[in-house]
């Protein structure tokens, strides 16, 4: 079997074919992207939703459960985890690992369409979804720093000229913007509204409509055409101030009126910190975190942001600084670079020992041009399945270097034995391949052997050495291929005379007696084990016994941490804290990593609740290059010191070099993490508590913490506009309005609950009845504010009166919102009405009265009765049938029916009459 005698014999063919592979693995090797690990990513979607102002619970029982129910009949979903948190539901979905993640993607997007029904109406904008890993580290934060330019306008250009240049670069996933938007908050004062009439949905609707770009159309005449543009964007809390909300007889309602406007941020519970050493902190600070593709080459899309950044920095105000923080990239092209030097070293050392046992360079340089030949064909393979440079396959291609040179230094060595017997070398190698060729070849597949299982290994671990076994397995091939090819062309052509006669270097004379001596001392020392062996038998014994607590002892981590230079965690307050307790909390533990003498930069921040509950705020400190503690030992200690600060429990932890993300865990509290699901919600509650007490027990765990807050201070809010004094108030309530009903002659405690009913903070409009037993009680009522007055005269002298009271009092005061009801008693009858019960009503918009008369004709049956009082004429049938006349009706004077004066009835009255009654009102 000669499979070497083509390369030999047609030597133009072999330099030609060597020449193409020097080539091409030039180019791919320049080509290959590189990276800290191969590529490892799970797919993993992420999920968001707000919902602003509702809390936890309201999150996740409204917008968490009907999208996890959706989310869990997609095929291939691994994990779900979502967090619920004030107006904020993230999910972060795992899916299995032969997954696509634009399949992925589809199947998530068609799941949040089919649970759009089942969300809140109110929801200000559909779910979104990306596809990031949130548990992924960015590769790469920006600070935007001024002293001038306001925060919220910092995460403007933080969002818009930053973000959105960055985003579109090749291989950049998403970019966070850490900080909030600037906006216009107002804050309005209730007891104002209600006194106007204006309810929360009404100045929400008035900001809404005040404050849109609408279409309005072109202006055509015969000179020529022009476009309408009304400029209706308010830009600033003065323009807002001066936005008409209502309108009553009064004039004009300002938002002004009713609250105050100010230019502010949208979310006044987030802040951030960002110092360094030598200088000031600054007065605004926006971060900004570039996410890489789950793939993508780590250090070209670092490379590329930062060479956009001087054209961004050149576009933003002067005012505006842009500092890069951290690069990751920075870490992943040392590490590379440390393997690359390694494989390096090690290439110059198995050149070394070679040309020492062969002692002539001519030799040495076969197996020196096959090692990197074969280096050569491995990144040309890599290239082609779309494998990187990273510490994995780079360690695969240091050990694999031991192993290249080997069947060539066989083939070699075969080859100058025949020529030491007196072949030629081209004869040599032609014999030496004859006897050879398969030797190597088996050789070269019994190696490659031994990494196969690696490459059919399954779930993560088979994911991360996969690349490194593949790679290792072709360069052993590759080494196979170049000892049977290029190596007999190069032995049959540069070996020199061997044999007797032929002259020795030096080198070979002195290797020669030293091995000799070598060799020597090896025989007797052989011997004297051979007549001892059960010295042998008791090493190998010893041996054992230390390799097993060896393993044993040896700490052990899916992979070394390493000293990044950076130290990232989380401070945790007490449940409950509210922003201001947080920010007091955040410059106590600035403070105190700021004293660290090890520390060149930090950020901090809090109140971020799309990542973060709100009692607790997240760190990263970023050390100095050199000069300093291991970064183990400073995280240590700045634990210690912000554990000193009453109130907070810091975690803190290395940020490692090497990091690969194994799926929806997050790691912001700790290096394990424990799930723990199930039906009942309390049940679970309550197995997480125990759990926690059981691990503190454990020795081994040095900080313990959860996710789960269920102790966080609640305000649970009973819908009561007034108490009831004396048996005198009651509460009645339909769809949105509740009506409080007042029946006392004291007008000072009816005063004092008609005052709580207007202020009362509620969704529902109150609508104060007030019956009064007394002509004084009339203007007190009107005083009060009261929607409804039933007003029950003693004599008909005391109802004319009170009419032209009313009248006198809606007239000058110009009432629009008020009604009465007077009741004229049975004593009443006279030959005017003929009625003998009868109850009188009146809307007094616009000064007119309406009254409706009901009962039976007690005398003189005729067909129709009229009563006339200023501005006002009603005509009634005898059955009781209304006709309106003088344009009542277009005065917008609408009918009241009032029952008798039992209590019974007028509570059944006011439960059916209040939300019409209160809409046509309102």
């Amino acid at each position: 079997m000669n499979l070497s005698e083509p390369f030999i014999r047609k030597p133009v063919m072999t330099a030609v074919l060597t020449i193409s592979v020097i080539v091409f693995g030039v180019l791919s090797y320049l080509r290959l992207p590189v990276n800290d690990l191969p590529v490892v990513d799970y797919p993993v979607i992420s999920v968001q939703a707000n919902y602003p102002g509702a809390s936890p619970d309201t999150v996740a029982n409204n917008i968490a459960t009907p999208l996890e129910r959706q989310f869990m009949q997609i095929n291939g979903l691994e994990l779900v985890t979502s967090q619920s948190t004030q107006g904020h539901v993230s999910f972060t979905l795992q899916f299995a690992l032969d997954k696509s993640i634009d399949a992925a993607a589809t199947d998530v997007q068609t799941a949040i369409s089919q649970a759009t029904g089942n969300l809140p109406t109110d929801l200000p904008s559909p779910p979104t979804y990306s596809k990031t890993n949130p548990n992924d580290q960015p590769i790469l934060y920006i600070a935007l720093t001024s002293d001038s330019v306001t925060g919220g306008r910092l995460y403007d250009y933080g969002s818009t000229q930053v973000g959105q240049r960055i985003s579109i670069l090749p291989g950049v996933s998403s970019v966070n913007v850490f900080g909030t938007k600037s906006a216009v908050r107002i804050k309005v004062d209730p007891s104002k509204m209600w006194a106007r009439g204006i309810s929360i949905d009404d100045l929400t609707n008035a900001v809404k409509n005040g404050t849109s770009y609408t279409g309005a159309g072109q202006f055509d005449s015969s000179s020529g055409t022009a476009l309408l543009q009304p400029k209706g964007q308010l830009e600033n809390a003065a323009a807002y101030g001066n936005l008409i909300v209502n309108s009553t007889s009064a004039g004009p309602v300002y938002l002004r009126d009713v609250a105050d406007t100010e230019d502010s941020v949208q979310d006044e519970r987030i802040r951030m910190k960002f110092w360094v050493r030598g200088y000031g902190e600054p007065s605004a600070t926006v971060v900004v975190a570039v996410n890489r593709q789950a793939g993508s080459n780590a250090v070209a899309v670092a490379k590329s942001v930062r060479d956009l950044l001087p054209i961004i920095s050149a576009e933003l105000p002067g005012s505006v600084r842009v500092t890069p923080i951290y690069d990751r990239s920075q870490t992943i092209v040392n590490s590379v670079a440390d393997v690359q030097a390694t494989l390096m070293f090690a290439f110059v050392l198995v050149v070394a020992v070679i040309f020492v046992f062969l002692g002539r360079a001519t030799d040495t340089l076969i197996p020196a041009v096959a090692l990197p030949l074969s280096l050569l064909l491995t990144f040309m393979a890599m290239r082609i399945f779309g494998y990187s440079l990273d510490n994995l396959s780079l360690m695969a291609l240091t050990l694999a270097i031991g192993f290249l040179v080997d069947d060539a230094i066989v083939f070699l060595e075969n080859t100058v034995r025949l020529m030491e017997k007196g072949m030629k070398p081209l004869e040599a190698s032609l014999e030496s391949a004859r006897e050879i060729s398969f030797t190597i070849l088996s050789m070269t597949v019994s190696l490659a052997a031994v990494f196969f299982p690696l490459v059919f290994m399954s779930g993560l671990v088979g994911r991360i050495f996969r690349e490194f076994a593949v790679t290792i397995v072709i360069s052993i091939f590759a080494s196979g291929l170049v000892s049977l090819t290029l190596t007999p062309l190069m032995t049959s052509r540069m070996l020199a005379d061997r044999g007797h006669g032929a002259k020795q270097t030096w080198m070979e004379r002195t290797v020669g007696r030293i091995e000799k001596r070598v060799l020597a001392f090896y025989g007797r020392s052989l011997d004297w084990f051979l007549r001892r062996r059960w010295i042998s038998a008791g090493i190998w014994v010893v041996c054992l016994a230390g390799t097993v607590v060896l393993f044993i002892v040896v700490p052990k981590t899916f992979l070394p941490p390493g000293d990044s230079g950076v130290v990232n965690g989380v401070f945790i307050a007490q449940e409950g804290s509210s922003p201001q307790q947080m920010f007091a909390l955040q410059e106590a533990v600035s403070k105190a990593i700021r004293e660290d003498p090890a520390v060149d930069r930090s950020i901090s921040v809090t109140g971020l609740s799309a990542f973060l509950s709100s009692n607790q705020g997240l760190t990263y400190v970023f050390l100095k290059p050199d000069k300093r503690p291991p970064n183990s030992e400073v995280a240590g200690r700045l634990m210690g010191r912000i554990a000193g600060i009453p109130g907070v429990f810091p975690f803190l932890r290395p940020y490692p070099v090497l990091q690969i993300s194994t799926g929806a865990t997050s790691q912001n509290q700790g290096q394990y993490a424990f799930s723990i699901s199930g039906v009942n919600a309390g049940q679970v509650y309550d197995v997480a508590t125990k759990l926690m007490g059981k691990l503190r027990d454990y020795p081994g765990f040095a900080t313990l913490s959860s996710d789960f807050f269920n102790n966080t201070p609640n305000l649970d809010i009973g819908i009561e506009h007034c108490t009831e004094p004396d048996g005198a108030i009651r509460k009645l309530t339909r769809e949105r309005f509740e009506a409080v009903i007042i029946d006392c002659t004291d007008q000072k405690t009816a005063a004092q609950v008609l005052k709580s009913a207007r202020s009362a903070p509620c969704n529902k409009r109150a609508i104060a009845v007030a019956i009064m037993d007394g002509h004084t009680g009339l203007r007190s009522a009107f005083d009060m504010g009261a929607h409804f007055v039933l007003y029950k005269p003693v004599s008909s002298e005391r109802a004319k009166s009170s009419f032209r009271a009313a009248r006198a009092l809606m007239k000058r005061e110009r009432r629009r919102n008020t009604r009465i009801g007077i009741e004229l008693p049975v004593a009443l009858n006279n030959h005017q009405t003929g009625f003998s019960q009868r109850v009188v009503t009146t809307d007094l918009s616009e000064g007119g009265m309406a009254l409706h008369f009901e009962g039976t004709l007690a005398r003189n049956p005729i067909s129709k009765v009229r009563f006339t009082l200023p501005n006002t004429k009603i005509a009634m049938e005898p059955k009781g049938e209304i006709a309106w006349a003088d344009g009542l009706d277009r005065a917008g004077i609408k009918f009241v029916e009032v029952p008798d004066r039992s209590r019974e009835q007028l509570e059944e009255w006011v439960l059916r009459r209040i939300g019409e009654e209160a809409r046509s009102i309102r």
